[in-house]
């Protein structure tokens, strides 16, 4: 089946079970790449079936290769962790997951409702401590995150030596670098872990938070839209748009300098930094790019979930034709500026006219809960930047080195190859190689590895070719979870789309009503950040989700349009700091808009015409 082929059958009451879904061809055998306890087990049919599952392709819209579960399991297991364990929200437990040809299916743990009223005042305490101390517990949460990422950038795999150093001998330090070796690699994954439960430390809370606005409003303004809420909040300074504020800056320093023409093939990034390092007008520029580099462009073309993604800081062609772009607009005049003083405006007025609406108690609680949600809410986005784009920058940059080291030692074609191999899987043959090390003779791994990398490849390559389904199994009556409204946009009205029960006009799509505006314009459809650079003025972006670092383009576009997500993510935050028009949760956008079709895009409502 082909990546454009719509997968969904119209008119049905429940979406396939996995048991039932066969994998695309050459795919066979797909299920020996992952842990038994990440795909459907055959025994436990009847349970597995019972629930109802959706595809998260808003986090992982791709295959996820063996070693790349690390990502899910580590962030969705801290979720559950924080939701159900240390914070005990009285609604919301953890949510399963499940790799279902080689996409990641999530389904939320409910949680008894016998146990909601005793896990109040348990939560009332805990989350009350958080929200009464957030800017010193932030802090701190800084402090323990940035020693995490330092102690990441302190390991260094490299290959065993002939010998163990002389000196060690000498000093008596009775170990030998295999033993490093190996618990480096421990500490790799250990500190990885580390950084995905601080990840969720905050994250819940900022939803938490919102959601107790949102609620708030909905029932002392029971007509009032859910932008209007989102309106309230937005206008903050985020740490996430950084990295473009960067970019912005770097092409406005290029002009001014007259450094312009050193812009025209930004191909070979150490040709033209070297150029612009021995202008006489290069140096504000070349100072001001050296400063960006640590933290701000740690930043991934992709969402740090994936070892392909690439980063800034290691493909500086990637901000280098950004700064082309923003450089060729302001030649033309162009403001690339984000305009913050006037969603703040916005944000004021929305504001205001709802609290005229209130006074007494029902005034101070309205007060009290957007003051709480505002405090909080920059964590939602910022978060992004210090775990899933610096901190994996760092740690997907750490795995790639060893992965060339054991390349180099013949066990497997390729340097990046050791993806296809589970983290327990890589300890094994790292430990073949270090056991080979001390005596004295060949690794298994070479004779081994090889021929299982190609398999493996081929099966991903062929799991690739096939879009996932939406969700499986029969879906409940109502989605009441909280996290699975707001953050990937899973309604009731979805779902009917999805079925092919929707109640949209011919040529007419339905999703989430996620930033405000409507715009007319061209489609550019794009399933990844690779396609980035096709992306022209005025068009209309259309991808099965967004990621935060496309920011540079969103000065060219007029909307954007996605296949997943809800009032919360990430997209739909991004394109209303950006004020731009979005509606997300079209379910199936990215297959059945072709790039050139003319579309009005309607954020007000939530709707998607295609109009020729």
């Amino acid at each position: 089946m082909s990546q454009a082929t719509a997968v969904i059958a119209p008119a049905k009451n429940a979406f396939p079970s996995p048991y039932e879904q066969p994998a695309p061809a050459g795919a066979e055998g797909w299920r020996d790449l992952y842990a038994y306890n990440l795909v459907f087990q055959e025994n436990r049919r009847e349970a597995e079936e019972a629930k109802f599952w959706f595809c998260d392709s808003q986090h992982w819209p791709t295959v996820t290769k063996p070693f790349e579960t690390i990502g899910f399991e580590f962030a969705v297991g801290c979720l559950g962790q924080y939701n159900s364990r240390q914070l005990l929200i009285p609604t919301a437990n953890g949510i399963e997951y499940r790799i279902h040809n080689g996409y990641v299916f999530m389904s939320p743990v409910a949680v008894d409702p016998a146990d909601i009223e005793a896990r109040v005042p348990q939560f009332m305490e805990r989350a009350g401590h958080y929200f009464q101390n957030w800017e010193s517990l932030l802090a701190n949460w800084h402090t323990k995150l940035k020693a995490t990422i330092d102690e990441l950038e302190s390991i260094e795999f490299t290959a065993l030596p002939d010998a163990i150093a002389l000196e060690d001998v000498l000093a008596g330090k009775g170990t030998g670098p295999a033993t490093e070796l190996l618990a480096d690699y421990d500490r790799l994954i250990a500190l990885a872990y580390r950084a995905w439960q601080y990840h969720f430390e905050f994250l819940n809370l900022g939803y938490v938070a919102y959601l107790d606005l949102f609620m708030f409003c909905k029932q002392v303004f029971p007509r009032i839209p859910d932008q209007a809420i989102a309106t309230m909040v937005q206008g903050v300074d985020m740490e996430l748009f950084r990295p473009d504020d960067e970019l912005k800056n770097l092409a406005k320093i290029a002009v001014r300098d007259g450094l312009v023409p050193h812009f025209a093939d930004t191909s070979d990034a150490a040709v033209l930094l070297a150029a612009i390092a021995a202008d006489p007008a290069g140096g504000a520029w070349t100072q001001a790019w050296q400063g960006a580099q640590d933290p701000w462009f740690n930043f991934t073309t992709g969402n740090g979930f994936y070892a392909h993604d690439e980063y800034w800081r290691d493909v500086p062609e990637t901000p280098l034709a950004f700064i082309k772009g923003y450089i060729e607009r302001l030649q033309n005049g162009a403001d690339i500026d984000r305009h913050v003083d006037e969603l703040v405006a916005e944000r004021d007025r929305i504001t205001g006219e709802y609290a005229e609406l209130l006074d007494g108690d029902a005034l101070d609680t309205f007060r009290g809960k957007l003051g709480l949600a505002r405090t909080v809410y920059p964590y939602v986005e910022n978060h992004n930047f210090h775990i899933e784009h610096w901190t994996m920058g760092v740690f997907w940059r750490k795995a790639r080195q060893l992965s060339a080291v054991l390349h180099a030692q013949g066990f497997w074609p390729r340097a990046n190859d050791m993806f296809y191999l589970r983290r327990d899987e890589v300890r094994e043959a790292l430990f073949d190689y270090v056991n080979a090390w001390m005596v004295g003779a060949p690794a298994i791994g070479p004779d081994y590895w090889p021929d299982e990398v190609e398999r493996r490849r081929g099966i991903v390559d062929a799991l690739s070719t096939a879009r996932p389904q939406p969700a499986l199994n029969t879906p409940p009556a109502v989605i009441t979870e909280p996290f699975t409204l707001m953050l990937w946009g899973i309604t009731d009205d979805q779902i009917q789309n999805w079925l092919g029960k929707g109640d949209a006009p011919e040529g007419t799509l339905k999703g989430m009503a996620a930033s405000p505006g409507i715009a007319e314009g061209p489609a550019r459809v794009i399933s990844s950040a690779d396609q980035l650079s096709d992306v022209q003025d005025g068009e209309i972006l259309v991808a099965p989700v967004t990621a935060p670092s496309w920011g540079p383009i969103f000065g060219k576009i007029r909307a954007t349009v996605t296949d997943i997500g809800g009032m919360m993510s990430h997209a739909a935050i991004v394109c209303r700091e950006y004020g731009m028009p979005a509606v997300t949760g079209t379910g199936t956008a990215s297959t059945e808009i072709r790039t050139g079709q003319m579309l009005r895009v309607d954020g007000n409502s939530g709707t998607v015409t295609v109009l020729d």
